[in-house]
């Protein structure tokens, strides 16, 4: 428990906050950051990105390329509806998404090069075997110089539901950071520990081993400390540690701290209650979890790029993989069971960024490793296909409300120029830095920055 019984002094109680970053102090980190931000104050931007993880691999059909000239079959097996770009339709599931179409933009040419399950879009070739948020702080700063917020966050269920399941790693560790050290794997709230780097207060022999510790500590703390005595007399960098400690950080991963009627707004629990999930499904647990729990990983990720945060991975359990078999379920189930929480909280997203201003300043990324069969298997499900697959881009400033590049007639190739994982990966990086200084800057690894500069983006989007 966390007191001044022990008679620690002011300066020694701001000296320890630290984000587990090697025993650097937080305040001492703040003053190292603001300084390094003076020196390259052009390289990143202002913006953030929000990756939204897609595991397992959503069909493009019944998602943003629905194909109903296509034979029965290859078709969307949930029809088709009306965007509000004339002319383009999505699946029939995705009725919030088709009334905000002109609000983003999809891909229907983008090709992730395999059906493998993997996490290859965030943490594969095209990002040195990292997360590539842990690219971004490798260049920006492992936090904010400002807030102190972490600027590599990943969030799964556990993040906001403590019952919810850990993430899936089977295919591929979200916090890998390739060469670049584990200072930059992402930091992970209510995480299972595997590369948990949660925020702490870090005392002789006692460490807050997650968010929900982390928060009762602080609340306890608050009552015990006067805040102007114990910061008199403190430099602004101390001054600016404990009030990270003290709530700016802390509070952007609690929700009880947002308007309620947010809250209810993104929440996609009521759109799968438990008692609709067949327990057949050796992966019920999953649809549950994603269910209960995406349209909150949404919220909570608006919330920490408004306090700082740079790139959040945002997944929940493995979902997208409608086979149809003994662990999965059919394409037209798995729409109204994984595609209905989809179109539900990625609606409210953009609705919620778009009445705060923030459309310019987060970018939202939607994909999964790969895409699905042009043609239904024999029990209605579709299988592993890298020659196709969905990507959905809003926001970030990028040239909104089109669809770019087609597809063959049968949804399972690009039809046009493909899109590649190089050019997701490049768009990213050009969202968050000014590539220009960027080709300029020093002490990063050459390879690093070569990844980072030297591909083109999605050209449409810029």
């Amino acid at each position: 428990m966390l007191s001044f019984r022990d008679q620690r002094t002011r300066r020694e109680f701001l000296s320890i906050g630290s984000l587990a970053l090697g025993g650097l102090s937080l305040p001492a980190l703040l003053a190292q950051q603001a300084a390094a931000k003076e020196h390259s104050p052009s390289v990143v931007t202002d913006k953030s990105v929000i990756f939204l993880f897609m595991h397992g691999g959503p069909p493009q059909q019944e998602t943003f390329d629905p194909k109903m000239s296509a034979p029965i079959g290859v078709r969307s097996v949930t029809g088709e509806t009306r965007t509000s770009l004339p002319g383009v339709t999505f699946g029939g599931t995705l009725t919030k998404l088709a009334k905000l179409a002109h609000k983003f933009s999809i891909v229907r040419s983008f090709k992730t090069g395999d059906g493998n399950h993997d996490i290859k879009p965030i943490v594969g070739r095209n990002s040195m075997q990292a997360n590539l948020g842990s690219l971004y702080a490798r260049v920006a700063g492992t936090s904010h110089p400002r807030t102190g917020m972490p600027s590599n966050i990943a969030l799964f269920p556990r993040a906001v539901d403590p019952a919810a399941q850990p993430g899936t790693m089977q295919f591929g560790k979200f916090g890998s950071t390739g060469a670049l050290g584990s200072a930059y794997a992402p930091f992970e709230p209510g995480g299972d520990g595997s590369f948990q780097k949660d925020m702490s207060l870090t005392l002789p022999r006692q460490r807050l081993d997650d968010r929900r510790a982390l928060l009762a500590q602080l609340d306890r703390l608050k009552r015990s400390v006067d805040h102007q005595r114990q910061l008199e007399g403190a430099d602004r960098f101390q001054a600016q540690a404990f009030d990270t400690l003290m709530g700016g950080v802390s509070d952007a991963f609690d929700l009880s701290k947002e308007d309620p009627r947010v809250v209810a707004r993104y929440d996609t629990a009521p759109l799968l209650p438990v008692d609709r999930i067949d327990k057949k499904w050796n992966n019920h647990k999953n649809y549950a979890d994603n269910a209960n729990t995406l349209g909150k990983l949404l919220l909570m990720a608006r919330r920490l790029c408004e306090r700082g945060a740079g790139f959040v991975t945002v997944t929940t359990n493995f979902v997208w993989d409608f086979h149809a078999d003994v662990n999965n379920v059919p394409c037209e189930l798995g729409m109204d069971w994984v595609g209905a929480p989809f179109d539900h909280a990625v609606s409210a997203f953009i609705e919620d960024l778009e009445a705060r201003g923030l459309s310019e300043k987060i970018l939202l990324v939607c994909c999964g490793e790969m895409g699905r069969t042009p043609k239904l298997n024999a029990k209605g499900g579709r299988d592993h296909w890298g020659g196709l697959a969905p990507l959905m881009l809003y926001g970030g400033g990028l040239k909104m409300g089109q669809v770019i590049g087609q597809s063959t007639r049968d949804g399972g190739e690009p039809d046009t120029t493909p899109v590649t994982l190089d050019h997701l990966t490049a768009t990213i990086m050009h969202t968050l830095f000014d590539i220009g200084q960027l080709r300029l800057a020093t002490g990063l690894p050459t390879d690093m920055l070569r990844l980072m500069t030297e591909s083109e983006p999605i050209r449409e989007l810029m």
